[in-house]
């Protein structure tokens, strides 16, 4: 179902993200693994390079817990089976190590490249930064 406005293939693909951002929050590895494609890449806003597995591990179950990741303002361009978003991202995380753990707000540009396979998005490769250091 597509929301007002908006074509369903750029509804679904920032449904898929916003799943991503949920399966993030929810520390729940088989959904972000499911939502990711088996040769994605991403690029931290601090330069940090991830494969597919490496995200997870650096993102699920380690010393960083994700709050809440938000979506500001989500712009889709879809052509044929391939997706790139933009957005802004407000993310609110901790570092579980640290003493006590508090948590840290970031906002950033984000773009996030999606491709659909047998008729699921998944997310392909991203790229988070740079950081916005005037948060709201």
């Amino acid at each position: 179902m597509s929301a007002p406005g908006l074509p369903s293939a750029e509804t679904d693909v920032v449904s898929a993200a916003r799943a991503r951002a949920d399966a993030l929050v929810a520390g729940d590895a088989t959904a972000l693994r499911r939502l990711t494609h088996e040769r994605f890449v991403w690029t931290s806003h601090r330069g940090d390079r991830f494969n597919r597995d490496e995200y997870l591990a650096a993102n699920i179950g380690g010393d960083l817990r994700w709050h809440r990741q938000e979506l500001e303002h989500p712009s889709v361009q879809v052509v044929a089976d391939t997706a790139v978003l933009r957005c802004i991202v407000r993310d609110v995380v901790a570092q579980e190590a640290a003493a006590p753990p508090a948590d840290e707000v970031y906002r950033m540009p984000v773009t996030q490249t999606w491709v659909r396979e047998s008729g699921k998005w998944r997310c392909l490769a991203g790229h988070a930064g740079p950081r916005i250091s005037d948060l709201p």
